[in-house]
């Protein structure tokens, strides 16, 4: 039997592919400034000061998730920031077999708190400073940390240029999308 176009699997055989979720909430409480020309807004303000709100990682198969709820975070910042990260901790010649830790920390910068990621061999772990300590972290594959964030980085810039039109036509959104294409 086919369902949707895979193989039906055993009773009591996993069936979710897909367990890591990316996603945001714009705030109200930060709205842009009125007067903002998204054409010609530069990177600094592109990362720092538009688009506020909130932002998790969630793993659906365990049904947790990292999360911010400051209401404040530069989700493109956000966005931009977790695209570079995953290709930092890519770094090692060995790839997926690489058994050295590979580290990398993602700032926010209107507090002192930090998500985490450790990458070893093809799978990273991602917690966050304000996870309680007995918390474990979240672990997802690289790949699809990597296919996730990208995804997340283009569905969010079509969101924004949906609510800013003259944001698609900003060299910054460009470059940023043509530098963190989608990957299958």
């Amino acid at each position: 039997m086919i369902l949707w176009g895979r193989p039906a699997r055993a009773p009591g055989h996993d069936t979710i592919a897909y367990v890591l979720d990316i996603g945001y909430a714009l705030s109200n409480r930060f709205p842009d400034p009125p007067q903002t020309d998204y054409r010609r807004a530069d990177v600094h303000a592109l990362r720092h000061d538009l688009f506020c709100g909130d932002v998790y990682l969630a793993d659906t198969k365990a049904d947790r998730e990292v999360s911010t709820a400051w209401g404040w975070v530069p989700v493109l910042d956000f966005a931009w920031a977790l695209c570079d990260i995953v290709e930092q901790i890519d770094q090692d010649p060995a790839g997926s077999r690489a058994s050295r830790p590979q580290y990398a920390e993602l700032d926010f910068t209107e507090s002192t708190d930090r998500m985490l990621f450790e990458r070893r061999f093809g799978w990273v772990d991602v917690e966050a400073d304000w996870m309680p300590a007995e918390e474990p972290p979240l672990t997802f594959s690289h790949a699809e940390l990597r296919r996730e964030a990208r995804d997340f980085l283009h569905d969010l810039l079509a969101d924004l240029i949906d609510l800013h039109d003259d944001l698609g036509e900003n060299p910054a959104v460009w470059t940023l999308q043509a530098r963190f294409p989608r990957v299958k």
